[in-house]
């Protein structure tokens, strides 16, 4: 799995001009699944998020966490993020896992981190057309990938 992790004042996703998920300060999580993701990406990728320290404390240091914070998580399926551009300028998404595959882990991966995070997690709506508004905080952008432990 492939996340790129943004700390955020405030951020939604809207299908069809209708918001379906709104936070407050905390995390935006674009989540890309590919066919070798499995739960235990998932059950590694969530306490890493909720425990990464990107929140700044009253010294304005980044020693606080999204449970520090009591933050808000908002996930958002993003297969583009298993883009391969090797060859010309038609970007390939063969790796991205396809929907019958894609959809349990992306309900996995909120479930868990719903359990984890003791309160419900927005999302988006896999496969729809979406538009994601953010306001990114610092900025602080993170890229994780399950099969690189970074």
């Amino acid at each position: 799995m492939r996340l790129i992790i943004q700390r955020v004042s405030h951020a939604s996703v809207t299908v069809e001009d209708k918001i379906i998920g709104q936070i407050g300060p905390g995390l935006l999580v674009l989540l890309g699944i590919e066919h070798a993701d499995s739960e235990e990406d998932i059950d590694w990728l969530i306490p890493k998020i909720s425990h990464m320290r990107i929140f700044s404390d009253k010294a304005g240091k980044m020693n606080c966490s999204l449970q520090d914070i009591e933050g808000d998580l908002l996930v958002v399926s993003q297969f583009t993020l298993h883009a391969s551009t090797k060859k010309g300028n038609r970007p390939s998404f063969i790796a991205a896992a396809r929907p019958e595959q894609a959809i349990p882990l992306y309900e996995s991966f909120i479930r868990k981190a719903e359990m984890l995070l003791g309160k419900p997690v927005q999302s988006g709506s896999f496969g729809a057309d979406m538009k994601v508004t953010l306001l990114n905080d610092g900025p602080v952008t993170i890229l994780i990938d399950s099969k690189n432990k970074e």
